[in-house]
């Protein structure tokens, strides 16, 4: 029970919560508890409670949408969770500092499991509201990862003076950021059902836009969110003159493809496919082997034969626009990728309407907020029914919308170059650390610390 509730007590001090100051408390009995006796017990139990709590989104989000079947999926899957720390705990015979290592590790095998990749749960993201979230422009949110590790590490051994330079990371002073252009961000608030009704999205962005920039003539780009419109309005032209417009289209091409757009001076200047697709919602791996079990629930949910949508080949921005599509925007590679390939801002167009009223759609917002920071780019954010904001290269949310309802937000951003230590070398050098920690934990010794 100790176990379990540390778990519910750690996923606390990740968002939406703000709880992050407390992130090594938790964590530092925890890795007490794992270098004791049924420590492989303890860990799974300790894993339940983390992840029960972290993704109570998931049947919260499912279950409003498709009915009691809709929580079948979170069984499985914070079981399967789980089970990783308790085979991490099982592997390392407990030895703390080797923790610390493989821990780092294992959320970097999470984060790079190919089709069924899932990086939510880095313990780097309790950061996400202290100034020492900085730290990512050198190695990304693991580094961050590792620095809660270490610090529940010293706790764990007794080393009290630890939390002298933690405290440092959420007084640390930032300067403020300048922004010299301005974007519009529409955020059109459309029931997807209405869509698929007949609603004239187009319209209803276009309407939104034109009274956007009458209020804020000075706007350089407008953003539409994900899938905003099936294809462009007529009347671009008119409604933009010569700003920018970076939208979410439903592209048919040799399937459906989740696309965003670049038009500019009359038309379409170039585009980008989501590469990143999201697993049993986008694409649904394994099909020839479990075509059988997904019918099953296509049936059962109503929703026909899904076909897979058509994941993109190419990771460019679109021209001075790092353009990128809703859960790509937790995967920290797709934005460092843009930025070493000439993006000098961020654009995350997404849709967050599947998460109805859970906190889902908070935590998937604040954990995006770290690419900003990792990449040294202002983030301009419009989602269909929020979160919807401007997000400068610290990680401050300087401009945001009200979830929920139709409107449009002018917030001030800046065209930025160079690259930050961590977009020029990723996360090689904090995992050769990671590595280090773990032979170096797994050499003889006394104790388990």
């Amino acid at each position: 029970m100790a176990a379990f509730l540390l778990g519910a007590a750690l996923a606390l001090s990740l968002p939406p919560f703000t709880w992050g100051w407390l992130a090594p408390l938790p964590l530092a009995l925890l890795l007490r508890i794992w270098t004791g006796p049924r420590r492989t017990r303890a860990a799974f139990l300790a894993g339940l409670g983390f992840w029960g709590v972290h993704l109570i989104w998931l049947p919260q989000s499912f279950t409003a949408m498709f009915g009691g079947l809709g929580a079948l999926p979170f069984v499985p899957m914070i079981a399967a969770e789980a089970g990783f720390w308790a085979l991490l705990v099982y592997l390392l015979g407990g030895r703390g500092l080797a923790l610390v290592g493989g821990w780092l590790l294992l959320d970097y095998l999470r984060a790079n499991l190919g089709v069924l990749a899932f990086p939510w749960g880095d313990l780097g993201y309790a950061l996400t509201e202290a100034p020492g979230r900085m730290l990512a422009a050198l190695g990304g949110v693991h580094l961050l990862t590792l620095v809660v590790l270490l610090t529940a590490y010293a706790l764990a051994r007794g080393r009290y003076l630890v939390l002298l330079p933690w405290a440092l990371l959420w007084l640390w002073p930032l300067p403020q950021a300048a922004g010299g252009e301005r974007a519009l961000l529409v955020q059109g608030a459309i029931d997807p059902l209405a869509k698929v009704q007949g609603l004239d999205a187009g319209r209803r962005y276009l309407e939104l836009t034109r009274a956007g920039l009458a209020a804020n003539p000075e706007a350089r780009v407008v953003v539409w969110p994900e899938t905003a419109v099936p294809q462009l309005p007529d009347g671009l032209e008119a409604g933009l003159g010569p700003r920018a417009l970076v939208a979410g289209v439903a592209a048919y091409e040799g399937g459906y493809r989740n696309r965003v757009v670049w038009w500019q001076d009359g038309g379409v200047r170039a585009v980008y496919d989501k590469h990143r697709l999201v697993p049993f919602g986008e694409f649904f791996p394994w099909r020839p082997v479990l075509g059988w079990v997904y019918g099953y629930f296509f049936d059962a949910f109503g929703l026909g034969p899904l076909a897979d949508t058509v994941a993109g080949t190419r990771i460019e921005p679109l021209g001075p626009y790092g353009a990128y599509v809703c859960y790509e925007s937790v995967f920290p590679g797709i934005a460092r990728r843009l930025v070493r390939e000439g993006a000098r801002v961020l654009v995350n167009v997404s849709n967050d309407a599947w998460f109805g009223p859970s906190f889902g759609a908070a935590q998937h917002f604040a954990m995006g907020r770290l690419r900003a920071v990792e990449t040294g780019r202002w983030l301009l954010r419009a989602g269909n029914d929020g979160i919807t904001a401007v997000v400068d290269p610290y990680g401050r949310v300087t401009a945001r919308l009200e979830r929920g309802r139709p409107g449009v937000l002018a917030g001030a951003y800046a065209l930025l170059d160079g690259r930050t230590p961590y977009v020029r070398l990723g996360e090689a050098p904090v995992f050769l650390l990671a590595l280090g920690l773990l032979l170096l934990g797994r050499a003889p010794r006394r104790g388990p610390f």
